[in-house]
């Protein structure tokens, strides 16, 4: 595991090797089964924004005070049943979670991801969605959190692929997120991606993944001229997509080790 680090006044300029403590617990047996039998309150819930109504996956943990809510922005196949299942690991670790759809009412006849006929098309539709619409639905959904009655109103966001980008875009036009977690997303490449970030922003990406990972030196250095936290971590050997790819029976090592330690680190960093 490499581990790249960026201080207020700080660019690292070297790969530093590590190690971590790599969880012991099992992933779950598939995304459909972990949803099918979560002791945990879910919902669906319909988030309205001008003239637009987003869908949302919402779940609650079981405790008797106030959580923290994070917002999970998917990959580029849309909120399906592994996207719904982080959310519901999230609930059950204390955490409110919410993972809107932004592919609602994109499908044939107006639905959702689950109405795209395949991934492939899912995909496709995500590579149509306009910035603006995208943005005002990120927006839309922190809103929500915010007003959540079991909420402590502290909201953080992670986005996975698509959605890692499309965290950094969170970070820099929403204000008040508490912490910002991107997963093999490829960062701001431009001052204005960095102009009005203000929460700790910390990575997560796997070593074969040469695409998004050449954006991280000009991440860094943009976010170092701000004096801005931004964290990322590279995991050796692991491909992209390895946070869904390292819970699946024919894992390879090197992805199965980076989802353990993706998983506890994030958890360390949100408490």
């Amino acid at each position: 595991m490499n581990r790249l680090s960026v201080a207020p006044l700080l660019l690292a300029a070297t790969f530093l090797t590590g190690c971590q403590h790599v969880p012991t617990a099992e992933p779950p047996t598939s995304p459909a089964s972990r949803l099918e039998t979560t002791p945990r309150h879910d919902e669906w819930v319909d988030l309205t924004h001008g003239e637009r109504t987003l869908r949302a996956y919402v779940v609650y943990p079981q405790r008797s005070s106030l959580s923290p809510v994070v917002v999970v922005i998917h990959e580029n196949r849309g909120l399906n049943d592994w996207a719904r299942s982080v959310a519901d690991r999230l609930a059950e670790e204390g955490y409110i979670a919410i993972a809107p759809d932004f592919l609602s009412g994109t499908a044939p006849n107006g639905g959702g991801t689950r109405d795209y006929p395949s991934e492939d098309a899912a995909r496709e539709g995500i590579s149509r969605l306009a910035r603006s619409q995208v943005m005002a639905d990120l927006q839309a959904t922190v809103d929500y959190a915010r007003r959540i009655p079991a909420a402590d109103k502290t909201v953080s966001v992670a986005g996975f692929c698509w959605g890692g980008s499309r965290a950094w875009d969170a970070a820099n036009t929403i204000t008040g997120l508490e912490k910002i977690f991107v997963f093999y997303g490829g960062g701001p490449q431009e001052p204005a991606g960095v102009a009005q970030i203000k929460s700790p922003v910390y990575g997560f990406y796997g070593g074969d993944d040469a695409r998004v990972n050449a954006t991280i030196p000009q991440t860094q250095a943009l976010m170092a001229g701000r004096q801005l936290t931004f964290d990322p971590v590279i995991y050796d050997g692991a491909g992209h997509a390895f946070m869904r790819l390292g819970e699946q029976p024919d894992a390879s090592e090197a992805n199965r080790r980076a989802y353990l330690q993706a998983w506890g680190r994030w958890l360390r960093l949100l408490r």
